[in-house]
């Protein structure tokens, strides 16, 4: 009897080889592919035996691709490429002002600026549903994991289109009816007066993180948290003074401003989408409406409301 021949790779068996490639482990991929962990190790077992391949290396630092795993992963990354390509030429043509449009935000825009500009939107445009995804990661907008995103930082990918809104001005706030303003001696603040609230993650990128950690004594560092949402509500409850963007803290009547908004930590807000997408009817009107509406309200952003500190 002749041995059986081994099968061949098929379109489908490329998001599993995509994932393991990417996730290195099986829970990753079984996240990605929205599956248990389980499954992933029977569709990879079944497929390297239909194969007759080994595809992967399992060692203690995960999944690593063999010789064969790294041009199954290759030609993956290809096709996969080519899809979103022909996905992005057919949405870019697309002008029904229906539709899902998928946006992605931080925490903060999604809680202090985007609820009543998504309204307004839905408004006009009651068609088109907004999927928003508030994360503070990067999402891969080539990939589509989502239409338009709210950046804290210039687009470099010539493959995007991004529009600056507005600078993003942060300061020290306390609450509204105890606090004392920040004293500044030699270009340096004085926290002997405060307990600071600063960041759960001191590696954090995020320049108001890396302020606080080199600029505040570490004994008056009095609680700490990743949410600058729950900062600011930790300022409200009296825990200490948060270094916040204006835009989030300057209309809480509850907190008011401790120091003019430090030159340093400031940043900037843009718009970005795929420049294949940038003439899709509803990114168009989005681009408009939101990003016009959040520029309209740059004052507000840039730290130029009247101090009440």
């Amino acid at each position: 009897m002749n041995a059986k021949s081994p099968g061949a790779l098929t379109v489908g068996d490329l998001p599993l080889v995509l994932a393991l490639a990417r996730g290195r482990t099986l829970a990753a991929a079984a996240e990605s592919l929205e599956v248990d962990v389980s499954t992933v190790f029977r569709r990879l077992e079944a497929l390297e035996k239909r194969l007759h391949v080994r595809l992967f290396d399992r060692s203690a630092r995960g999944y690593q691709l063999t010789e064969a795993g790294e041009r199954a992963s290759a030609a993956a990354e290809r096709i996969e490429t080519e899809i979103h390509a022909l996905d992005r030429e057919i949405t870019g043509g697309d002008q029904q002002l229906s539709g899902l449009l998928r946006i992605t935000a931080s925490e903060t825009l999604s809680h202090a600026v985007l609820p009543k500009l998504f309204a307004e939107f839905h408004s006009r445009h009651p068609r088109i549903q907004l999927v928003l995804a508030i994360d503070n990661r990067v999402l891969d907008l080539s990939r589509r994991e989502a239409d338009i995103a709210l950046r804290t930082r210039r687009p470099t990918d010539t493959a995007l289109f991004g529009r600056k809104l507005a600078n993003i001005a942060w300061a020290f706030y306390g609450t509204a009816d105890g606090s004392k303003a920040l004293r500044r001696e030699s270009g340096r603040y004085d926290f002997s007066r405060h307990g600071v609230i600063g960041w759960d993650d001191p590696a954090s990128r995020v320049a108001a993180s890396e302020w606080v950690l080199k600029n505040v004594p570490a004994d008056r560092v009095v609680y700490r948290s990743s949410s600058l949402v729950n900062q600011l509500m930790s300022v409200r409850a009296g825990i200490g003074v948060a270094l916040l963007p204006c835009y989030l803290a300057d209309p809480d009547a509850n907190v008011r401003r401790l120091s003019t908004p430090l030159d340093d930590v400031a940043g900037e807000l843009w718009i970005v989408t795929h420049k294949d997408l940038k003439e899709t009817a509803r990114v168009r009107e989005f681009l408009s409406i939101v990003g016009d509406g959040i520029a309209a309200h740059r004052k507000l952003f840039e730290g130029g409301n009247a101090q009440r500190g």
